[in-house]
């Protein structure tokens, strides 16, 4: 290859675009030398790519090797429906930074492409000049050479051991999801270009789950017709179980009471959706079509995910932000193992936003701003203490709304997530553990990444690059306790191909 386009996968909205605009052109010249240091000749496809339209039009017709460049959020489809049905060498690129989740939409749209059988490669660097990288130089040149990177598979396994009663119990589980199947109540597909979080009933049937969509566009009456004496217990609930609401504060005058009883009048329209339905959890497709009309559900979807909370039955509701069906399945699972355990039945969810080394080891900052239960700030089934809401940033989201955040506490845990591939099913298991930062670490990786979200510092027990290169999302569910080998057993029996990622003793 001599000839390399270059192209810029974009959000929907003009305003992340407009803020992403300086790091997309400086990342660009950095590829660019680091491209011509190569002996290639590489040019730019102009603008950002914001609508699957121009996904089409704009790179449908190139059969150059093509790079994206990704250093903020962009939706899957702006990449994804411009490259389908070709064969042509795709990279995608990232700088590696907590500020802006270029590494996040990388994930995402890297699961997208492997969610419709394209094939691609990755590569990413936090190196100030991308040219002194050399592991970053010598896998850009196996790229334009052989049109793909190779990376070492050596810490994904097919197989995992499980001990005789963990296999039992993961059966158990089993054979009552088979005896009556999961009901998923999902509020619209999946948000912001995430396709490859969404199974539909023909891969969904397949593994004992049922979804039941109910549009969006629901809401906005149902939260109208909600009892204003069960917001006014609702909101004595939150505040009496400890909340700690960050109204009027700097960048937020307009984050009020007000703003929090509407979201709660939302959490009681779900819950009542829920119960009509008889729905067992629940995708919550967040953004972006109900931004211009009611709050984001940041505070609903937490206080599902919340055994404490108003007008509980006992159980937490497990509720996956952006209808991501990927996570939904794994937490779900994880949910009912949890209880058959003894253990606490939360499980969290997250965006796999950034990472750094700690004391030697490399640990992921996990933070996703919805979907993340009060149990992770507190280990306590009866409080919300620990948990703050803040106003959702004013440049995403118009409406106020609040957030439902903490710090995440430490301890061993399992993670897990779900996933299409070559057109089948398949799930990740992994081992981990939550780590506790010194507050001066701690609060220079919030403050790099999105302040107002949940924070989790965990090692996922397998390297950053086995991650980058080979993990099939943005998101990943997150349970304390060790559920691992029940979870692999549940996860054969219902026939999902398990991936265990885990490093080699």
């Amino acid at each position: 290859m001599k000839k390399v386009g270059i192209f810029w996968p974009g959000d929907y909205r003009a305003k992340p675009n407009e803020l992403a605009t300086p790091n997309a052109k400086e990342a660009t010249e950095q590829l660019q030398q680091a491209l011509r240091k190569l002996g290639r000749t590489p040019y730019v496809v102009p603008g950002f790519l914001t609508r699957p339209d121009e996904a089409i039009s704009k790179l449908g017709p190139i059969d150059d090797p093509l790079i994206g460049v990704f250093v903020h959020w962009a939706y899957g489809p702006h990449t994804c429906d411009g490259v389908a049905g070709k064969d042509s060498p795709l990279l995608l690129a990232s700088n590696f930074s907590g500020v802006w989740p270029g590494l996040v939409a990388l994930l995402n749209t890297g699961a997208c492409l492997e969610s419709i059988n394209r094939r691609h490669s990755r590569i990413w660097t936090d190196a100030p000049d991308w040219t002194k990288d050399a592991a970053f130089m010598e896998r850009l040149d196996e790229w334009c050479s052989t049109g793909q990177i190779r990376y070492s598979e050596k810490e994904l396994h097919r197989s995992a051991a499980v001990a005789p009663e963990a296999q039992a119990l993961g059966e158990r589980i089993a054979a009552e999801v088979r005896n009556k199947r999961v009901l998923a109540l999902m509020l619209g597909d999946t948000s912001m270009g995430m396709i490859n979080g969404y199974f539909g009933p023909r891969i969904l049937s397949k593994h004992g789950f049922a979804e039941h969509k109910v549009d969006q566009a629901w809401l906005p009456d149902r939260v109208k017709k909600i009892d204003a004496r069960r917001v006014e217990n609702a909101f004595r609930f939150v505040r009496d179980k400890g909340v700690a609401f960050h109204w009027r504060e700097k960048d937020a005058d307009d984050f009020t009471e007000e703003a929090t009883k509407t979201q709660l009048a939302m959490y009681l329209a779900v819950l009542d959706l829920l119960a009509e339905f008889k729905a067992d959890c629940l995708g919550w497709q967040y953004q972006l079509g109900l931004l211009p009309v009611l709050p984001p559900s940041d505070f609903c979807e937490g206080l599902l995910n919340s055994t404490c909370r108003p007008e509980t039955n006992g159980d937490l509701v497990i509720t996956a932000t952006e209808a991501d069906q990927g996570n939904l399945v794994p937490m779900e699972l994880m949910k009912r193992l949890l209880k058959a355990k003894g253990l606490h039945q939360a499980v969290m969810f997250h965006d796999v936003r950034w990472g750094a080394e700690h004391d030697g080891r490399w640990l992921w900052v996990l933070l996703n701003s919805g979907s993340c239960g009060a149990y992770a700030f507190n280990h306590d089934a009866e409080t919300l203490r620990g948990v703050h809401s803040y106003r959702q940033p004013a440049g995403y989201f118009p409406i106020p709304g609040g957030t439902f955040t903490g710090e995440s506490l430490p301890g061993a845990m399992t993670w897990a997530r779900s996933y299409i591939k070559n057109d089948v099913a398949w799930m990740d298991i992994g081992r981990g553990e939550v780590v506790a930062l010194p507050p001066k670490v701690r609060d220079a990786w919030w403050e790099g990444t999105t302040r107002q979200w949940p924070f989790m510092a965990a090692d996922l027990f397998c390297s950053k690059e086995t991650v980058m290169a080979h993990y099939e999302s943005n998101h990943i569910a997150v349970a304390y306790g060790d559920i691992f080998g029940e979870m692999v057993a549940v996860s054969q029996a219902l026939g999902f191909q398990v991936r265990v990622l885990a490093r080699c003793n």
